[in-house]
């Protein structure tokens, strides 16, 4: 039996500032809607009533959620999987550029099937790979060797241990995300850096799309991030946002996506389109861009200048 949480208050920030914006079908499991409300506060945007953290699970056994299963069926799975060789390159060099390291101590938050952790291990960091779901840790021993820990693990590892700490597309997922982010301040190291890399509702293929938009995901998304919901977060516990880098590929393949939800076949012209424009518009605002990694220091907090964005350093608004 699925156990829902019904949200009267915020679940980031605490605020009654709460009203629904539409509702959202999941279009990847169990073909529920299920509604998306905003906060005027944080603006984030969460999932009302979505599954109990101890019952969400029967929503990610499905052959359509190709991070767990590793599903090559279908020419936009096939896709997923080369962008994700290539973007698993580029994410080592960003990795290593920002640390300053060719090897350390990396943990990698809700690993899927292993590809990007089996990576990095292979390169010559220490790998710690946290994984929730059985079925992706198996795979992940299957074809790689590598043996991925369930998720709770997360609370018993040593402390300023991690150089990196990595969750791609992860923190959307997390049911206790202050929780989390405790945790992460407790794991890095004093120089460690924390990448999280999430959706971004107001982007412009966001916006096109509207409840199609597969960002949203429901409900195994429970929060839809901004910039501003991050600096929020970050700010309350002592982190900071040093750089915000876009993923360009994500707007293409949620695009894609989101066309597939709306019109029931993917409209590969109009995706491109949609992907494209999004992309064109945060080049001049990242901010916008369709999916960012946030970069974050455990560093003291700075009043006057939450982030840098090539080089340039942004004050609080």
């Amino acid at each position: 039996m699925t156990t829902q949480i019904l949200y009267t208050l915020c679940p980031v920030c605490g605020s009654a500032g709460i009203s629904k914006v539409f509702k959202v079908k999941d279009n990847t499991a169990s073909q529920e809607y299920f509604d998306i409300y905003h906060c005027r506060n944080c603006q984030v945007r969460f999932t009302q009533n979505p599954p109990s953290e101890a019952s969400i699970g029967e929503y990610y056994k499905s052959e359509n959620y190709i991070s767990h299963t590793d599903n090559s069926k279908g020419i936009i799975n096939r896709l997923y999987q080369i962008v994700r060789n290539i973007s698993i390159n580029k994410k080592k060099k960003l990795i290593e550029k920002i640390t300053g390291l060719g090897h350390g101590n990396l943990l990698d938050i809700g690993s899927g099937t292993g590809y990007f952790a089996a990576a990095m291990h292979r390169a010559g960091w220490q790998v710690t790979g946290l994984e929730p779901d059985e079925g992706a840790r198996n795979v992940a021993l299957q074809r790689h060797s590598l043996k991925l820990l369930p998720g709770e693990e997360l609370f018993h590892l040593p402390a300023n241990k991690f150089d990196a700490i990595t969750l791609w597309h992860v923190f959307e997922h997390v049911h206790d995300v202050k929780k989390y982010i405790v945790t992460f301040k407790k794991l890095l190291s004093d120089t460690g850096k924390l990448f999280i890399a999430v959706p971004n509702y107001t982007s412009y293929d966001a916006m096109s799309y509207g409840p199609n938009w597969a960002g949203y995901d429901v409900p195994r998304h429970l929060y839809h991030f901004t910039p501003q919901t991050m600096q929020w977060l970050m700010k309350e516990s002592g982190l900071r946002i040093t750089l915000i880098k876009p993923m360009w590929f994500d707007s293409f393949y949620v695009s894609l996506l989101s066309s597939k939800y709306k019109n029931g076949n993917p409209n590969w012209i109009g995706a491109f389109w949609t992907g494209l424009m999004s992309n064109l518009k945060a080049m001049s605002d990242v901010k916008k861009c369709s999916s960012v990694i946030y970069i974050i220091s455990k560093e003291n907090y700075c009043p006057n200048c939450i982030w840098y964005i090539s080089g340039q350093s942004l004050p609080v608004t």
